[in-house]
């Protein structure tokens, strides 16, 4: 039977306990890790947050705390009253190991069944059991590590931001729905019936509002919800660390966020990183590294061969650039030995998921070429080729053709990472940063048949390509910046559109009806009268910087809740079903689905 604490209070957290204790009265509270029963003497591993602390039941203890510890199960949450003595046999292993509590009084406040999964580091479960317990996942050493280091990376967070002079302000979660971003999560409205809430996918327009409002300086840890197509490390709510500017430039927004990533470093990592950071704009991160969150911690840059097979006799090379496409390679440093089958399985690799139709290699044997192509290109095509990539004669070419350029460079900076990952030349503990700007304003959908904004429709252009947008939108650059860490973007901005004018024919060009743009963003158009200052910010994804910092395999293993893929809690079985009379409130009645509708019919 449980009891209970009474006025019983800790004296410390376990993992707390030191050698100045030694010879003090305490009372330690926790769960019971494991209980060994040795006959005459009973040891039972206390565990909190904070560590585990060795319990001492032995023949000097009160009858019936040795008769209560040997009923003592793991994850029992006990509290013990003793004094705490020097161990005769230490334990290095322990952060406490050079102490233990010798019970005097022992309460037992809750009993607990055997766990579905043991409260271990490093366990191998699988992950939707862990997810389904996860109140019992949570406990697990490795696991509260992560979260106090969220907890930690949100504090130096919060106070960097503070001593800059940012104001913390709220924003709202039950918006209006707007388009042109992912999919909305709507909330019903009650009395409004047939009317929706949307919950934010970002703070974007409120935290320009605020600028307009004459805040100047911004920030907020925010929700955030997007509900996206299913990929295996999104979650449909996530947090940002969310900040806006007003009278700046990219420049200001740049160095206030580069000072804050050296803060984090160095308090956080004991890194002290280069300032300033970086700058590659877009094309030539495309060009170079084949994507634009390019991972700078090794080399295989690409590049381009698009003049040397110009119409030459490989017509696969030559029609793939006389269609206005490219050829393009990256050499492999000391593969010129890889196997037919290491090439075959990175053939596989371009093939299963790429865009690409195939890969072509060449290296060079002796005055020879060797590889896939070599009968149509010589040992010359080869040199050529390594000294444009800047390796020896001892590399791997391997290259890509196709009639579209982005297909050509994204299967070479996909292939490039792949490879980076294979051969291990990817350091350890290497943070390399930089800042990826001036991204296309817009890009062509297919799907919709007209221009859409490549961030969102208040990122401004670059003041030098304004002329463009009615003749060449595609060629327009933004004032957009992303900054990327490892290969991985750690969040990204840009200098909004303070114009009234350019904001308008902003939403002209991305296809909206002048009564459309009114519905969806009257209230910001009608604030835009009355005094818009310059301004432009950033978001960082919360999740995603602790998770690198980590070196966590997955976003889920830094957020305390997270859901699955398909963006359901295994935990609480959310989403589920709602009680008739709900939806009868919300005037929302539920469609069958189309299984259902073909049972009934054929019944």
């Amino acid at each position: 039977m449980s009891e209970s604490m009474g006025a019983w209070r800790r004296s410390s957290l376990c993992g707390d306990v030191t050698e100045d204790m030694i010879g003090q009265e305490l009372i330690l509270m926790g769960w019971c890790h494991r209980q060994r029963d040795l006959g005459g003497v009973l040891f039972i591993t206390l565990r909190d947050i904070a560590g585990e602390v060795q319990i001492v039941v032995d023949g000097d203890s009160p009858e019936n705390v040795r008769e209560k510890a040997k009923t003592v199960r793991g994850e029992y949450v006990l509290a013990c009253r003793g004094l705490l003595r020097r161990r005769t046999a230490i334990n290095p292993e322990m952060k406490t190991g050079l102490v233990e509590l010798h019970a005097q009084e022992l309460r037992i406040l809750s009993v607990a069944e055997t766990p579905p999964l043991y409260i271990e580091e490093d366990i191998d479960v699988n992950e939707t059991v862990r997810l389904k317990y996860r109140y019992l996942d949570l406990r697990r050493p490795d696991m509260q590590r992560n979260l106090l280091a969220r907890h930690r990376i949100t504090g130096i967070t919060r106070r960097f931001f503070d001593e800059e002079g940012f104001i913390d302000v709220e924003t709202p979660t039950l918006i209006k729905s707007t388009p042109e971003g992912a999919r909305d999560y709507l909330v019903p409205s009650r009395v409004f019936p047939g009317k929706f809430f949307a919950l934010p996918q970002s703070p974007q327009l409120f935290k320009q509002l605020l600028m307009l409002a004459g805040y100047n300086k911004y920030m907020q840890i925010a929700r955030c919800y997007r509900d996206e197509d299913l990929r295996a490390d999104r979650q449909p709510e996530f947090t940002q660390v969310d900040i806006e500017m007003a009278f700046v430039g990219e420049d200001d927004v740049l160095d206030v966020n580069e000072r804050y990533l050296a803060t984090l470093m160095r308090e956080f990592k004991g890194v002290e990183i280069e300032l300033p950071i970086r700058r590659i704009t877009w094309r030539e991160a495309m060009n170079r590294y084949g994507t634009d969150k390019p991972d700078l911690r090794f080399g295989m840059e690409l590049v381009d061969l698009s003049d040397l097979v110009v119409g030459g006799s490989f017509k696969v090379f030559a029609d793939a650039v006389e269609s206005g496409g490219m050829v393009a390679a990256i050499a492999v440093p000391g593969g010129s030995d890889m196997s037919r089958r290491e090439l075959d399985d990175l053939a596989t690799f371009v093939r299963g998921n790429t865009d690409a139709k195939g890969l072509a290699w060449l290296s060079l044997d002796g005055c020879a070429s060797r590889g896939s192509v070599a009968k149509f290109y010589d040992a010359g095509f080869v040199r050529e080729a390594l000294k444009r990539a800047g390796e020896d004669e001892s590399a791997q070419l391997l290259i890509v053709a196709d009639a579209d350029k982005m297909v050509v460079l994204e299967t070479l900076g996909d292939l490039r990472i792949e490879i980076a990952k294979r051969q291990n030349l990817i350091p350890d503990e290497r943070y390399e940063f930089c800042w990826v700007t001036e991204f296309p304003l817009l890009e062509w959908s297919e799907e919709a048949e007209r221009f859409v904004a490549k961030h969102h429709p208040f990122t401004a252009p670059l003041d030098e390509d304004i002329h463009m947008l009615d003749t060449n939108p595609g060629a327009v650059r933004a004032r957009a910046y992303d900054i990327v860490l490892n290969g991985t973007e750690l969040g990204g901005g840009s200098i909004r559109i303070h114009q009234q004018e350019l904001q308008a024919r902003m939403f002209k060009i991305l296809g909206f009806a002048p009564e459309e743009a009114e519905r969806q963003f009257g209230f910001l158009m009608s604030a835009f009268r009355y005094g818009v200052p310059p301004h432009g910010g950033l978001a960082y994804g919360l999740d995603r910087i602790v998770m690198l910092l980590l070196g966590a395999e997955s976003i889920r293993e830094v957020i305390a809740f997270p859901k699955v893929q398909n963006s359901s809690c295994l935990m609480t079985e959310a989403p589920d079903i709602v009680a008739e009379h709900q939806l009868k409130e919300l005037g929302l009645t539920i469609a069958a689905d189309p299984q259902t509708k073909k049972e009934k019919a054929e019944g």
